[in-house]
C-alpha cells in the first residue's frame, strides 16, 4: 500500500482520529465508574490481590538490585568530592523523585499490563464479553472497572515499596559493605528529603503512570482482535506503548515539577 497516495493517508489520519476517540470515550467512561467499583468493592479487592501481590516480588527484589547500583556508584562519585556522607540523601532522592516511579511503572507493564490485556483478550476470544453484552451487563463496569480502579490504587503502593527497597539496598552497601558512617547516611535523608517536594511528586508521578499503564492495558485488550495472534499482538503493544507514555509522561511531569 501506497502511504503517499492522498487517499491512504486520508484514511489512515481518520482512522487515527477515530482510534483516539474512542479511547477517549473509553476513559471517561472508566473514570465515571468510580461509584460503581466503590459499591462493588470486593471486585476491586480481588484485582488489587492479583495486580499487586503477584507483583510485589519482582518489584521489591528490582528494588533491592537498584539500591545495590545507586549505592555503589555514587559512593565513587561523591569521594571524589568528599561529599560521601551524602550517600543516603543521593540514592533517596533518586529513588523517589525519579527511578523508583518510573521503573515500578515499566515492571507493572511488564508483568501486570501484559497479564491484563492477555485476560481481556482471551475473554474476548472466548465470547464472554459477548454474552456479558446479551445478558444486559455492561462489560465496562463488571470487566474494565474492577481492574482499572485495582492497577491505580496498586501502582503507588508498589512505587513506594521499590523506593523503600532502593534504600535499604544502598545502606546495605554502602555502610555495611563500603563503610559509610550510618548515622550520616540516615541523618542526610532525614534532613535533605522534602515531604510534598520530593516524596509528594514521586506520588504523583506513580498515580500518573498507574492511570495511564492499566488503561493501555485494558484498551489493548479489549481491543484486541479475538484470535490467538491477535491476542498475542495485544500483549506486545501493551508493553511497547505503556513503556513510551510512561517515559514521555516522565519528562513532562518533571519539567512541570520543577518549574513550578
Amino acid at each position: 500500500m501506497n502511504w503517499l497516495h492522498p487517499a491512504n493517508m486520508g484514511f489512515a489520519v481518520r482512522r487515527t482520529l477515530d482510534d483516539m476517540g474512542y479511547a477517549a470515550r473509553l476513559f471517561l467512561r472508566l473514570l465515571a465508574t468510580l461509584v460503581y467499583a466503590v459499591r462493588r468493592n470486593a471486585l476491586v479487592r480481588d484485582q488489587v490481590h492479583f495486580l499487586g501481590n503477584y507483583s510485589l516480588a519482582i518489584i521489591g527484589i528490582s528494588g533491592l538490585f537498584v539500591g545495590f547500583v545507586l549505592s555503589l556508584q555514587g559512593y565513587y562519585i561523591l569521594q571524589r568530592y568528599g561529599s560521601a556522607e551524602a550517600l543516603g540523601l543521593m540514592v533517596s532522592l533518586s529513588l523517589m523523585r525519579e527511578l523508583g516511579p518510573v521503573v515500578t511503572a515499566l515492571l507493572f507493564a511488564g508483568r501486570a499490563g501484559t497479564a491484563l490485556t492477555a485476560e481481556i483478550g482471551l475473554m474476548k476470544a472466548g465470547e464472554q464479553i459477548s454474552v456479558m453484552e446479551m445478558m444486559a451487563v455492561d462489560p465496562i463496569e463488571r470487566v474494565l472497572a474492577p481492574r482499572f480502579w485495582a492497577g491505580v490504587f496498586v501502582m503507588p503502593l508498589l512505587a513506594a515499596t521499590f523506593s523503600a527497597m532502593g534504600i535499604f539496598g544502598g545502606w546495605i552497601v554502602g555502610v555495611l559493605m563500603i563503610g559509610v558512617d550510618g548515622g550520616a547516611f540516615w541523618s542526610q535523608i532525614q534532613g535533605g528529603v522534602d515531604v510534598f517536594k520530593d516524596l509528594g511528586n514521586g506520588v504523583v508521578k506513580s498515580f500518573v503512570f498507574g492511570v495511564a499503564v492499566t488503561f493501555i492495558a485494558l484498551l489493548q485488550g479489549y481491543n484486541a482482535q479475538a484470535t490467538p495472534e491477535g491476542v498475542a499482538k495485544a500483549t506486545t503493544r501493551t508493553v511497547v506503548m505503556a513503556s513510551l507514555t510512561v517515559l514521555a509522561l516522565d519528562f513532562i511531569l518533571t519539567a512541570m515539577m520543577f518549574t513550578i
